[in-house]
């Protein structure tokens, strides 16, 4: 699904058309709009093209995963019935590669041809469970391949592998649903705080800074925010300069907030970064449009 390389990671040819059209924007960006309100607008929409391949694919491989977990608890409860019958593992693994195990289907036909052609069992499973590439799965494998090369009772073992695999998927969906109520309070969370941003951006900071010069010159006893500056010999600051890391504390908080919310939920950070990408796309793109609106 990722075929090539870029910086030691593997993207995809649509990935790296978005970074490209990305780039061009946010260079056409920094030649006409550098200094003016619709600069950052522009550079949010060319983040948001960049990112959304990148979140796009990481939500496929994510439903991707867990549907190749459910189908591998299929083929192990198959698997432990031909061996409860009396059928060699092996030969139980050959007689399930014309089931229908959705994306798993390629991986167990794999699986099949290699124990056909004589290649050892753990070398075989060690090949299934990498190419699938889900932890969980890789656990499971693990320990069927060494009960089948200790010996002994295998069935009971491999009864106990889809029962363990069966547990942590229950585990990780009533997780999931338990959390799901934490992840909505997140994001309102967010948001709000998007909208205290705004009021302060928009409402509260041209009023402060006019306090200083709307009863004259800054006295000890008076001194609005813009006063600050003219009282130390400086140019008064304006309501957009001061309101200027507004927008990278929004980011920053998208960013950390996302990663915390998708740790909470899914117990990774990686799947958090679909969330940082919601939250600080929505912050930027709010943020400079209503700067845009109000000019």
């Amino acid at each position: 699904m990722r075929p090539f390389k870029l910086f030691n990671t593997e993207v995809n040819k649509v990935e790296i058309i978005g970074l490209i059209i990305a780039f061009i924007i946010i260079t056409l960006d920094f030649l006409f709009f550098f200094r003016t309100n619709i600069f950052y607008f522009v550079l949010g929409i060319s983040f948001l093209i960049a990112g959304f391949p990148f979140f796009v694919f990481l939500i496929i491989e994510s439903s991707a995963t867990e549907e190749k977990n459910r189908m591998f608890l299929e083929f192990a409860r198959d698997l432990v019935e031909n061996v409860k019958a009396g059928t060699p593992i092996s030969k139980g693994i050959v007689n399930l590669q014309t089931k229908d195990y959705g994306p798993l289907n390629s991986n167990v036909r794999k699986l099949s041809n290699q124990i056909s052609l004589g290649i050892p069992l753990k070398v075989a499973f060690d090949t299934f469970a990498r190419d699938i590439g889900s932890s969980t799965i890789s656990r499971a494998i693990s320990i069927m391949s060494e009960s089948e090369k200790a010996g002994g009772e295998v069935e009971d073992v491999l009864e106990s592998v889809v029962g363990s695999v069966a547990q942590i998927e229950k585990l990780k969906k009533d997780r999931k649903n338990a959390i799901y109520g934490l992840v909505v309070q997140g994001y309102i969370i967010f948001f709000i705080f998007i909208i205290i941003m705004v009021v302060m951006e928009f409402k509260i900071l041209p009023i402060a800074t006019d306090v200083g010069t709307s009863v004259g010159s800054p006295t000890p006893d008076v001194i609005g925010i813009s006063g600050f500056g003219k009282f130390a010999g400086e140019q008064k600051a304006t309501p957009e300069q001061l309101a200027r890391p507004f927008l990278w504390l929004l980011v920053i908080q998208g960013f950390f907030t996302g990663l915390v919310i998708g740790k909470i939920s899914e117990g990774s950070i990686r799947i958090g970064l679909k969330h940082s990408f919601i939250l600080m796309v929505f912050a930027i793109l709010v943020n400079t449009g209503l700067k845009i609106f109000y000019g």
